[in-house]
C-alpha cells in the first residue's frame, strides 16, 4: 500500500499525485521501482501468488493500477484499476465485456470520432446502437431499456458537457451500467466514480502521462462482477500495456497535479483572448463564465481541462492560422506540455466546420502563448 492509501482522500491533488501507487519504502531500493520485463515469472507447483505469465499481470501495471486508483477514488478500497495499451483498447474492453447480442447501448453522437467505427462493429454482433447528443438531458430520451449508456463529459471535440449525477441516477433506476470516458477532464478534473459512473474510463496517452510519447488506456470500477469481466477481455484479447510504458506513465503522474494547474490557467487566458477576436466564432470551454457548459461543469469539476475550440471562417483560414503558429505544433492529440492544435475537419470524422480548431494548451508561459496565438491571427487574415 502507498503512503496516500490511509487518509488518502484527506490530502491535497498534489501531494497525492506524487506518491500515488509508490510501494512500502524498503532500504536501498528505490522509490519507484524500475519496470519489469518478464513473459514468465518462476512458478514451482501449483499455481499461486499474483505473477505466473505477461499477459495476465506485471508488478509494473500493479504500481500504476494502484496510482490511477488512488487518483480516481481516494480512500476507496473497493476500486479497481486495469491498464490496457492504449484508449481504444480500454474503451472496447468495456463495451464488449458488459454487452451481448440484444443488447441496447447508448453512445454520444458527438464523441470521440472513433466511436462511429465501434457502433458499426457493435452492431454487427448484433448489439443496438441509439445515439444522442452529450448537452443536456438527450441521453435521457433514448435509454429506456439500454443495458449501458456511455458517457463523453466534456465531449471531444466539442467540449460539451453533461450532468453526469443526474445521468447516472436515471440509468441506474432504469437498470442500466454507466461509464464515462474520463479522458478530457483527467481524476483531477473530475472523478465520475463519485457521480455515480461505474466505470471510469480513459486514454492515459492524453494529459494523463502528458509527453505525447506513450500510449496507454485503463478502466476504473467498483463492481468486482463487471471488472473482472473487463479483465477478462484484456486477458483474450491481449492489449496489454508494455512494462516500459507502464513505468514511463507511472513516473509522469507525479507531475499531474503541476501540469494540470499551469495548462488549465493558460487555456482560459488564451480563451480569453480568442473572446475578444471578432473571426472566432463558436468558441467553447468550460471555464469560462459564460460558456454553455459552465454552470454544469462547475457542479462537477475541479478544473477544467486544456482543451480550447474555435472556428474560424474557412478551411483556408484555419490552415493559415496553423501555419503561422510558432508555439503551437500542427499536430492530433491533445494534454501534452507542448501546446498542439490542428483542422479537426481533416479526419472526417467530426461533425465540424471546415474552420474548426482543437487547440491543446501545454505548459508554455501563457503571455508567450497568448501573444503567439493572437499573432498567428493577424498573420494569417486575408
Amino acid at each position: 500500500m502507498s503512503d496516500t492509501g490511509k487518509g488518502a482522500d484527506r490530502v491535497g491533488d498534489g501531494t497525492r499525485a506524487v506518491r500515488a501507487g509508490l510501494p512500502e519504502p524498503v532500504k536501498n531500493e528505490p522509490t519507484l521501482p524500475g519496470p519489469v520485463f518478464a513473459a514468465h515469472f518462476h512458478l514451482p507447483g501449483e499455481v499461486t501468488g499474483p505473477y505466473s505469465y505477461g499477459r495476465d499481470d506485471n508488478p509494473t501495471w500493479t504500481l500504476l493500477e494502484r496510482a490511477i486508483g488512488e487518483l480516481e477514488a481516494p480512500g476507496q478500497d473497493d476500486v479497481e484499476t486495469l491498464v490496457f495499451a492504449s484508449g481504444m483498447a480500454a474503451i472496447s474492453s468495456v463495451l464488449f465485456s458488459q454487452l451481448r447480442a440484444g443488447d441496447a447501448v447508448v453512445l454520444p453522437s458527438d464523441g470521440y470520432q472513433v466511436l462511429p467505427l465501434v457502433r458499426a462493429q457493435l452492431e454487427a454482433y448484433g448489439i443496438e446502437v441509439r445515439t444522442a447528443p452529450t448537452s443536456g438531458d438527450a441521453q435521457l430520451e433514448v435509454l429506456d431499456g439500454a443495458r449501458l449508456l456511455w458517457i463523453e463529459s466534456p465531449s471531444n471535440p466539442g467540449l460539451a458537457v453533461c450532468d453526469i449525477r443526474r445521468l447516472a441516477e436515471a440509468a441506474h433506476a432504469r437498470g442500466a451500467l454507466v461509464a464515462v470516458d474520463n479522458t478530457l477532464a483527467t481524476p483531477l478534473g473530475q472523478r465520475p466514480l463519485e457521480l455515480g459512473a461505474d466505470f471510469s474510463v480513459a486514454s492515459g496517452t492524453k494529459q494523463l502521462t502528458g509527453h505525447g510519447d506513450v500510449l496507454l488506456g485503463y478502466v476504473t470500477g467498483r463492481d468486482a462482477e463487471a471488472m473482472a469481466a473487463v479483465r477478462r477481455w484484456r486477458k483474450i484479447v491481449g492489449a496489454i500495456s508494455g512494462p516500459m510504458e507502464a513505468w514511463l506513465a507511472h513516473r509522469s503522474i507525479a507531475t499531474l497535479q503541476l501540469r494540470v494547474d499551469r495548462q488549465t490557467a493558460t487555456a482560459l487566458a488564451v480563451a480569453e483572448a480568442l473572446r475578444q477576436r471578432p473571426e472566432v466564432s463558436g468558441l467553447r470551454y468550460p471555464g469560462l463564465p459564460d460558456d454553455p457548459a459552465h454552470k454544469v461543469a462547475a457542479q462537477q469539476m475541479h478544473r477544467y481541462g486544456c482543451v480550447v475550440s474555435f472556428t474560424l471562417p474557412t478551411r483556408a483560414r484555419a490552415e493559415r492560422f496553423l501555419d503561422a503558429l510558432h508555439l503551437v505544433e500542427d499536430a492530433t492529440s491533445f494534454g501534452g506540455v507542448r501546446s498542439t492544435a490542428e483542422r479537426r475537419g481533416r479526419w472526417g470524422g467530426d461533425p465540424v466546420p471546415e474552420g474548426f480548431i482543437r487547440m491543446s494548451v501545454g505548459a508554455e508561459d501563457p503571455e508567450d502563448l497568448v501573444a503567439d496565438v493572437l499573432r498567428a491571427l493577424d498573420e494569417s487574415a486575408e
